[in-house]
């Protein structure tokens, strides 16, 4: 079982500084080498299971330069703690409801590739650091160089594609980067692949930079950018108040950042993903049994629970164990006074509990006692407990705060498992003039990286209610995990996006 609770909240950006993969710099038609667009044009066949043929590749720029004054953005504190080459993957999938039109299919697709090239030009005027170069842990260079942008297209129908997604064919509808890219000394904040499927379907998919995008961030630039394609009236315009109430420290430095860091000492070993998918019908009995005030709550509870029975056999043999899981909440309604739901930047905070394993197999901690425990802690979020970190003052509250986390929540024998939630953020609501997607998917799934923490993703299904859990684990725990009976009573394995 179980035992022992401790709990703390944590003020930083540490999920995706732990475990997202880096992403190498994109290259602009002015700088790539003929090589490396060949490389792009003939994908490795390791990667290019699914046939993707690229059809071009090119930077899109804003449709209006920006400002002078606006040529040099200067990140947050919170957004300090965010390595450069951090980047948020996923994929977003949309169907092609006039597919039977015959002969003008091919007008109909070309023209859509018009509006979403066009489209992201005119968002990329408003959202202009978008459009920059990071430069090193503090500035964007918003010298409109423009999102890297590559179109490809691929033979198979998205109704097939979709009716078993393969993780690592979901990844090549990512924007592809060679490997010489790495030389390069500034990255994108954006880059986007959109791919044609054989029936003019659409995927879109992205990596963003965390140093200044968070998943809200990123929900309110798709959907900026879908209400531009389809001709809406309601412009959305980004809110940049956060460096202004969380000033960055001038004197952080990668190497502060890593000491800062240092919270898993050991690997685990190579990782594999899973997707579990809970209806809404499930998630109201799922609420009801674990007394939990939310579905994410709920499920997060249900998750965390599991995770630690999937690891208690492997962890048994160590001293002392214990398992960290670590939240993050979404700060800009809980912060006095409120920030715009349209900001951008890393606008969150980091709760952290604890629990030591128990040799009592006899006394199992039950889920409502999780769930309470996650609830008070990151209920301890508040207006108060945000003033703090506000000002010239807030650098030296957060690193206090992030080494009294190295105290807590990491060690010798301590498993770390990151539960992040994307539901609610309106993933489902982006629609470019065709339809709402069919389907988002995680981008990025981690399969065969060595990892030294669990991951989980949850994000909204297509109908709103549901959630899709993307959890990584080690390839042991996951052969666990996925045979839990009292998991797989609220949640199905992988079932098709189109159900």
């Amino acid at each position: 079982m179980i035992r022992s609770p401790s709990s703390m909240l944590l003020l930083c950006s540490m999920r995706h500084r732990l475990a997202l993969p880096k992403v190498l710099s994109p290259f602009t038609r002015s700088n790539y080498q003929q090589d490396d667009y060949a490389l792009l044009s003939t994908l490795p066949s390791s990667r290019n299971r699914l046939g993707v043929e690229i059809i071009s590749v090119e930077n899109i720029k804003p449709g209006s330069p920006t400002p002078h004054h606006l040529k040099t953005y200067q990140v947050s504190m919170l957004d300090q703690f965010v390595a450069s080459g951090m980047y948020m993957s996923f994929v977003y999938f949309y169907s092609n409801k006039d597919e039977n039109i015959g002969s003008n299919l091919d007008d109909l697709i070309s023209k859509r590739r018009q509006i979403l090239k066009h489209s992201l030009a005119e968002t990329l005027t408003r959202f202009y650091p978008l459009a920059g170069k990071l430069e090193g842990e503090r500035f964007i260079d918003c010298n409109d160089d423009g999102a890297y942008y590559l179109e490809a297209k691929v033979s198979d129908r998205l109704s097939d594609f979709l009716n078993h997604p393969d993780k690592k064919s979901i990844h090549q509808l990512l924007p592809f980067v060679p490997n010489s890219m790495e030389l390069m000394s500034k990255t994108n904040v954006v880059m986007i692949q959109t791919t044609i499927f054989g029936c003019g379907g659409i995927s879109i998919g992205l990596h963003t930079s965390h140093k200044i995008i968070d998943g809200y961030s990123l929900a309110t630039f798709l959907n900026a950018w879908a209400a531009t394609a389809r001709g809406s009236d309601d412009t959305i315009c980004p809110s940049f108040i956060s460096p202004s109430i969380f000033p960055p420290n001038p004197t952080l430095d990668s190497n502060t950042l890593a000491n800062i860091f240092a919270l898993c000492p050991k690997q685990l070993g190579k990782v594999v993903t899973r997707r579990f998918v809970f209806s809404a019908s499930s998630l109201l009995t799922l609420k009801e049994k674990a007394a939990a005030p939310s579905r994410v709550v709920a499920v997060t509870g249900l998750i965390w629970k599991c995770i630690m029975a999937a690891a208690s056999s492997r962890v048994r043999s160590c001293s002392n164990p214990s398992s960290a899981l670590f939240v993050p909440v979404n700060i800009r309604a809980r912060i006095l006074p409120p920030f715009p739901p349209n900001s951008i930047g890393n606008v969150f905070l980091l709760t952290c509990t604890r629990f030591k394993y128990d040799d009592d197999d006899d006394d199992p901690v039950g889920l409502n006692s999780i769930v309470g425990i996650i609830k008070n802690t990151t209920d301890k979020v508040n207006s108060e407990f945000t003033e703090k970190f506000k000002g010239e003052e807030g650098f030296p509250k957060m690193v206090e705060y992030l080494n009294e986390m190295k105290l807590i929540c990491s060690g010798k024998n301590v498993e770390q498992v990151l539960i992040t939630s994307m539901c609610n953020s309106g993933i489902y609501d982006i629609d470019f003039g065709w339809g709402k997607p069919i389907w988002a998917s995680v981008g990025d799934a981690h399969a065969g990286e060595v990892t030294s923490m669990g991951m989980v993703y949850l994000m909204d299904t297509r109908s709103g209610n549901g959630i899709e859990a993307w959890v990584t684990l080690v390839e042991r725990d996951m052969a666990v995990l996925e045979r839990d009976v009292e998991l797989l009573a609220f949640a199905s394995l992988n079932p098709s996006p189109l159900l």
